[in-house]
């Protein structure tokens, strides 16, 4: 039967390939979607797991979650490093760490931060991060820089490599800042979320290559213009305190925070603390109820796209029934010749349904093969612009039950011409109608 199915089949093989190619789009589109949504969540929340508050200038908390976390887009002004005190004193605050935006390295975000950073972040469900290789930063250097392991990966970075950094955000570099080059002190270990692709430097180096962007020019010869000894606590680059203990450079201004608390149950009033903080206008953001607010906000683009996605497999369905319908007439003789050998209404209903059976798993199959070579394609694009991954595993529970409702639907679809098939007769088949 399967046999005499195939070279049916291929006697019909135009309009039987784009009925495959039309269930295996359909295949590819509801898989894709699916594994699309689960990547972008689980590496959203594995990026931001560890961090019981961000503190930002006052904004939205999808943005300040973006901006903050996965390097997309900005928090707006800056927050005074006066805030980041009062912040860390606070005490429900068990750590936090500062952070510098508005810098990219050939598209990846350029993050300043202290080692705090390195030591109280934490991904993937509590994780601390580690090095692949060199350390992390070390010493007084403000030119040291730790990136991460897509950054490192793509471009073939090494410790003691030398890297240059652009004013700017995203692929967007207004000024590139190759006065103030930075040399690599270590390379990140694999994380699957969005520190892979950010580059970190210090507090005092990220403000360095602004000092020297802003400066005005001056004669080189004039001693006013000579940087002057550093006497009293403060460096030569803005006027910025320099202590003991503690952070070793304290800019003026800071882009947002990170803060992790001693007991989780305080969160809440830290939060109101922050909002209602008179001197600056802040705002106090939980990484959880922001994801929920973005998940809230896609969840009609993530409709919108499944209805399409079954939309298309509705229509792959319809053209199979379409195709072996209008065959049937052309076909008569076909059957009633094989009624005459012996073959009864069952055994050609049956040969109805296995060329259903057939061209549904073929789709399925190209489904499958056209999911990967996307996901082979597209993975690289998402880690670099937002740092989620797909991932290449398609044989988890929920997309096998997704493959086999589609192979059933396609069973059910082939009924329709079947039934016609087994209600024609042998005087019917043999009368040939022109």
């Amino acid at each position: 039967m399967l046999g005499f199915s195939l070279r049916s089949l291929w006697n019909r093989r135009f309009v039987a390939s784009l009925t495959v190619l039309a269930i295996s789009l359909s295949v590819a589109l509801i898989l894709g979607v699916e594994r699309l949504r689960d990547g972008a969540r689980d590496s959203f929340a594995n990026s931001a797991s560890g961090i019981d508050l961000i503190v930002a200038p006052r904004g939205n908390s999808v943005q300040i979650l973006m901006a903050t976390v996965f390097g997309v887009g900005s928090t707006g002004t800056g927050m005074t490093w006066e805030s980041f005190e009062w912040l860390e004193d606070r005490p429900e605050v068990a750590w936090a760490i500062p952070i510098q935006m508005g810098d990219n390295h050939r598209g990846y975000p350029v993050i300043g931060t202290d080692g705090s950073y390195f030591e109280h972040f934490r991904h993937s469900g509590g994780q601390p991060l580690s090095l692949a290789a060199g350390a992390f930063f070390t010493g007084d250097g403000a030119d040291a820089a730790v990136v991460g392991a897509e950054v490192a990966a793509r471009f073939g970075y090494a410790p003691g490599d030398v890297i240059v950094n652009a004013h700017g955000s995203g692929e967007v570099s207004f000024d590139v800042h190759d006065d103030a080059p930075f040399t690599i002190s270590g390379v990140l270990a694999p994380t699957g979320a969005a520190v892979d692709r950010m580059v970190f430097v210090t507090l005092e180096g990220f403000d360095i290559i602004h000092a020297q962007a802003d400066a005005p020019l001056s004669d080189p010869l004039d001693p006013a213009a000579m940087p002057a000894d550093d006497h009293d606590g403060h460096d030569a680059h803005g006027d910025h305190e320099v202590t003991e203990a503690g952070h070793g450079h304290e800019p003026d201004q800071i882009n947002a925070v990170y803060v992790g608390l001693i007991d989780r149950t305080n969160v809440l009033g830290l939060q109101r603390a922050v909002n209602e903080r008179p001197s600056d206008a802040l705002s106090a953001v939980l990484p959880a109820v922001a994801l929920a607010e973005l998940w809230g906000i896609a969840g009609t683009a993530e409709r919108a796209m499944r209805l399409m996605a079954w939309a298309v497999a509705l229509a792959g369905m319809i053209g199979m029934v379409v195709m072996l319908s209008a065959t049937l007439d052309t076909r008569r003789r076909e059957f009633a010749i094989l009624r005459s050998v012996g073959a009864t209404p069952t055994r050609i209903f049956a040969l109805i349904v296995t060329e259903a059976a057939v061209l549904t798993a073929a789709g399925l199959i190209l489904g499958l093969i056209l999911l990967t070579v996307a996901t082979f394609v597209t993975d690289p694009i998402l880690s670099a612009r937002f740092g989620m991954r797909l991932g290449f595993d398609v044989f988890g529970a929920r997309e096998l039950g997704t493959l086999f409702v589609i192979f059933c639907a396609g069973l059910l679809a082939s009924l329709i011409p079947a039934i016609r098939v087994y209600r024609m007769t042998l005087a019917d088949g043999l009368s040939v109608r022109l």
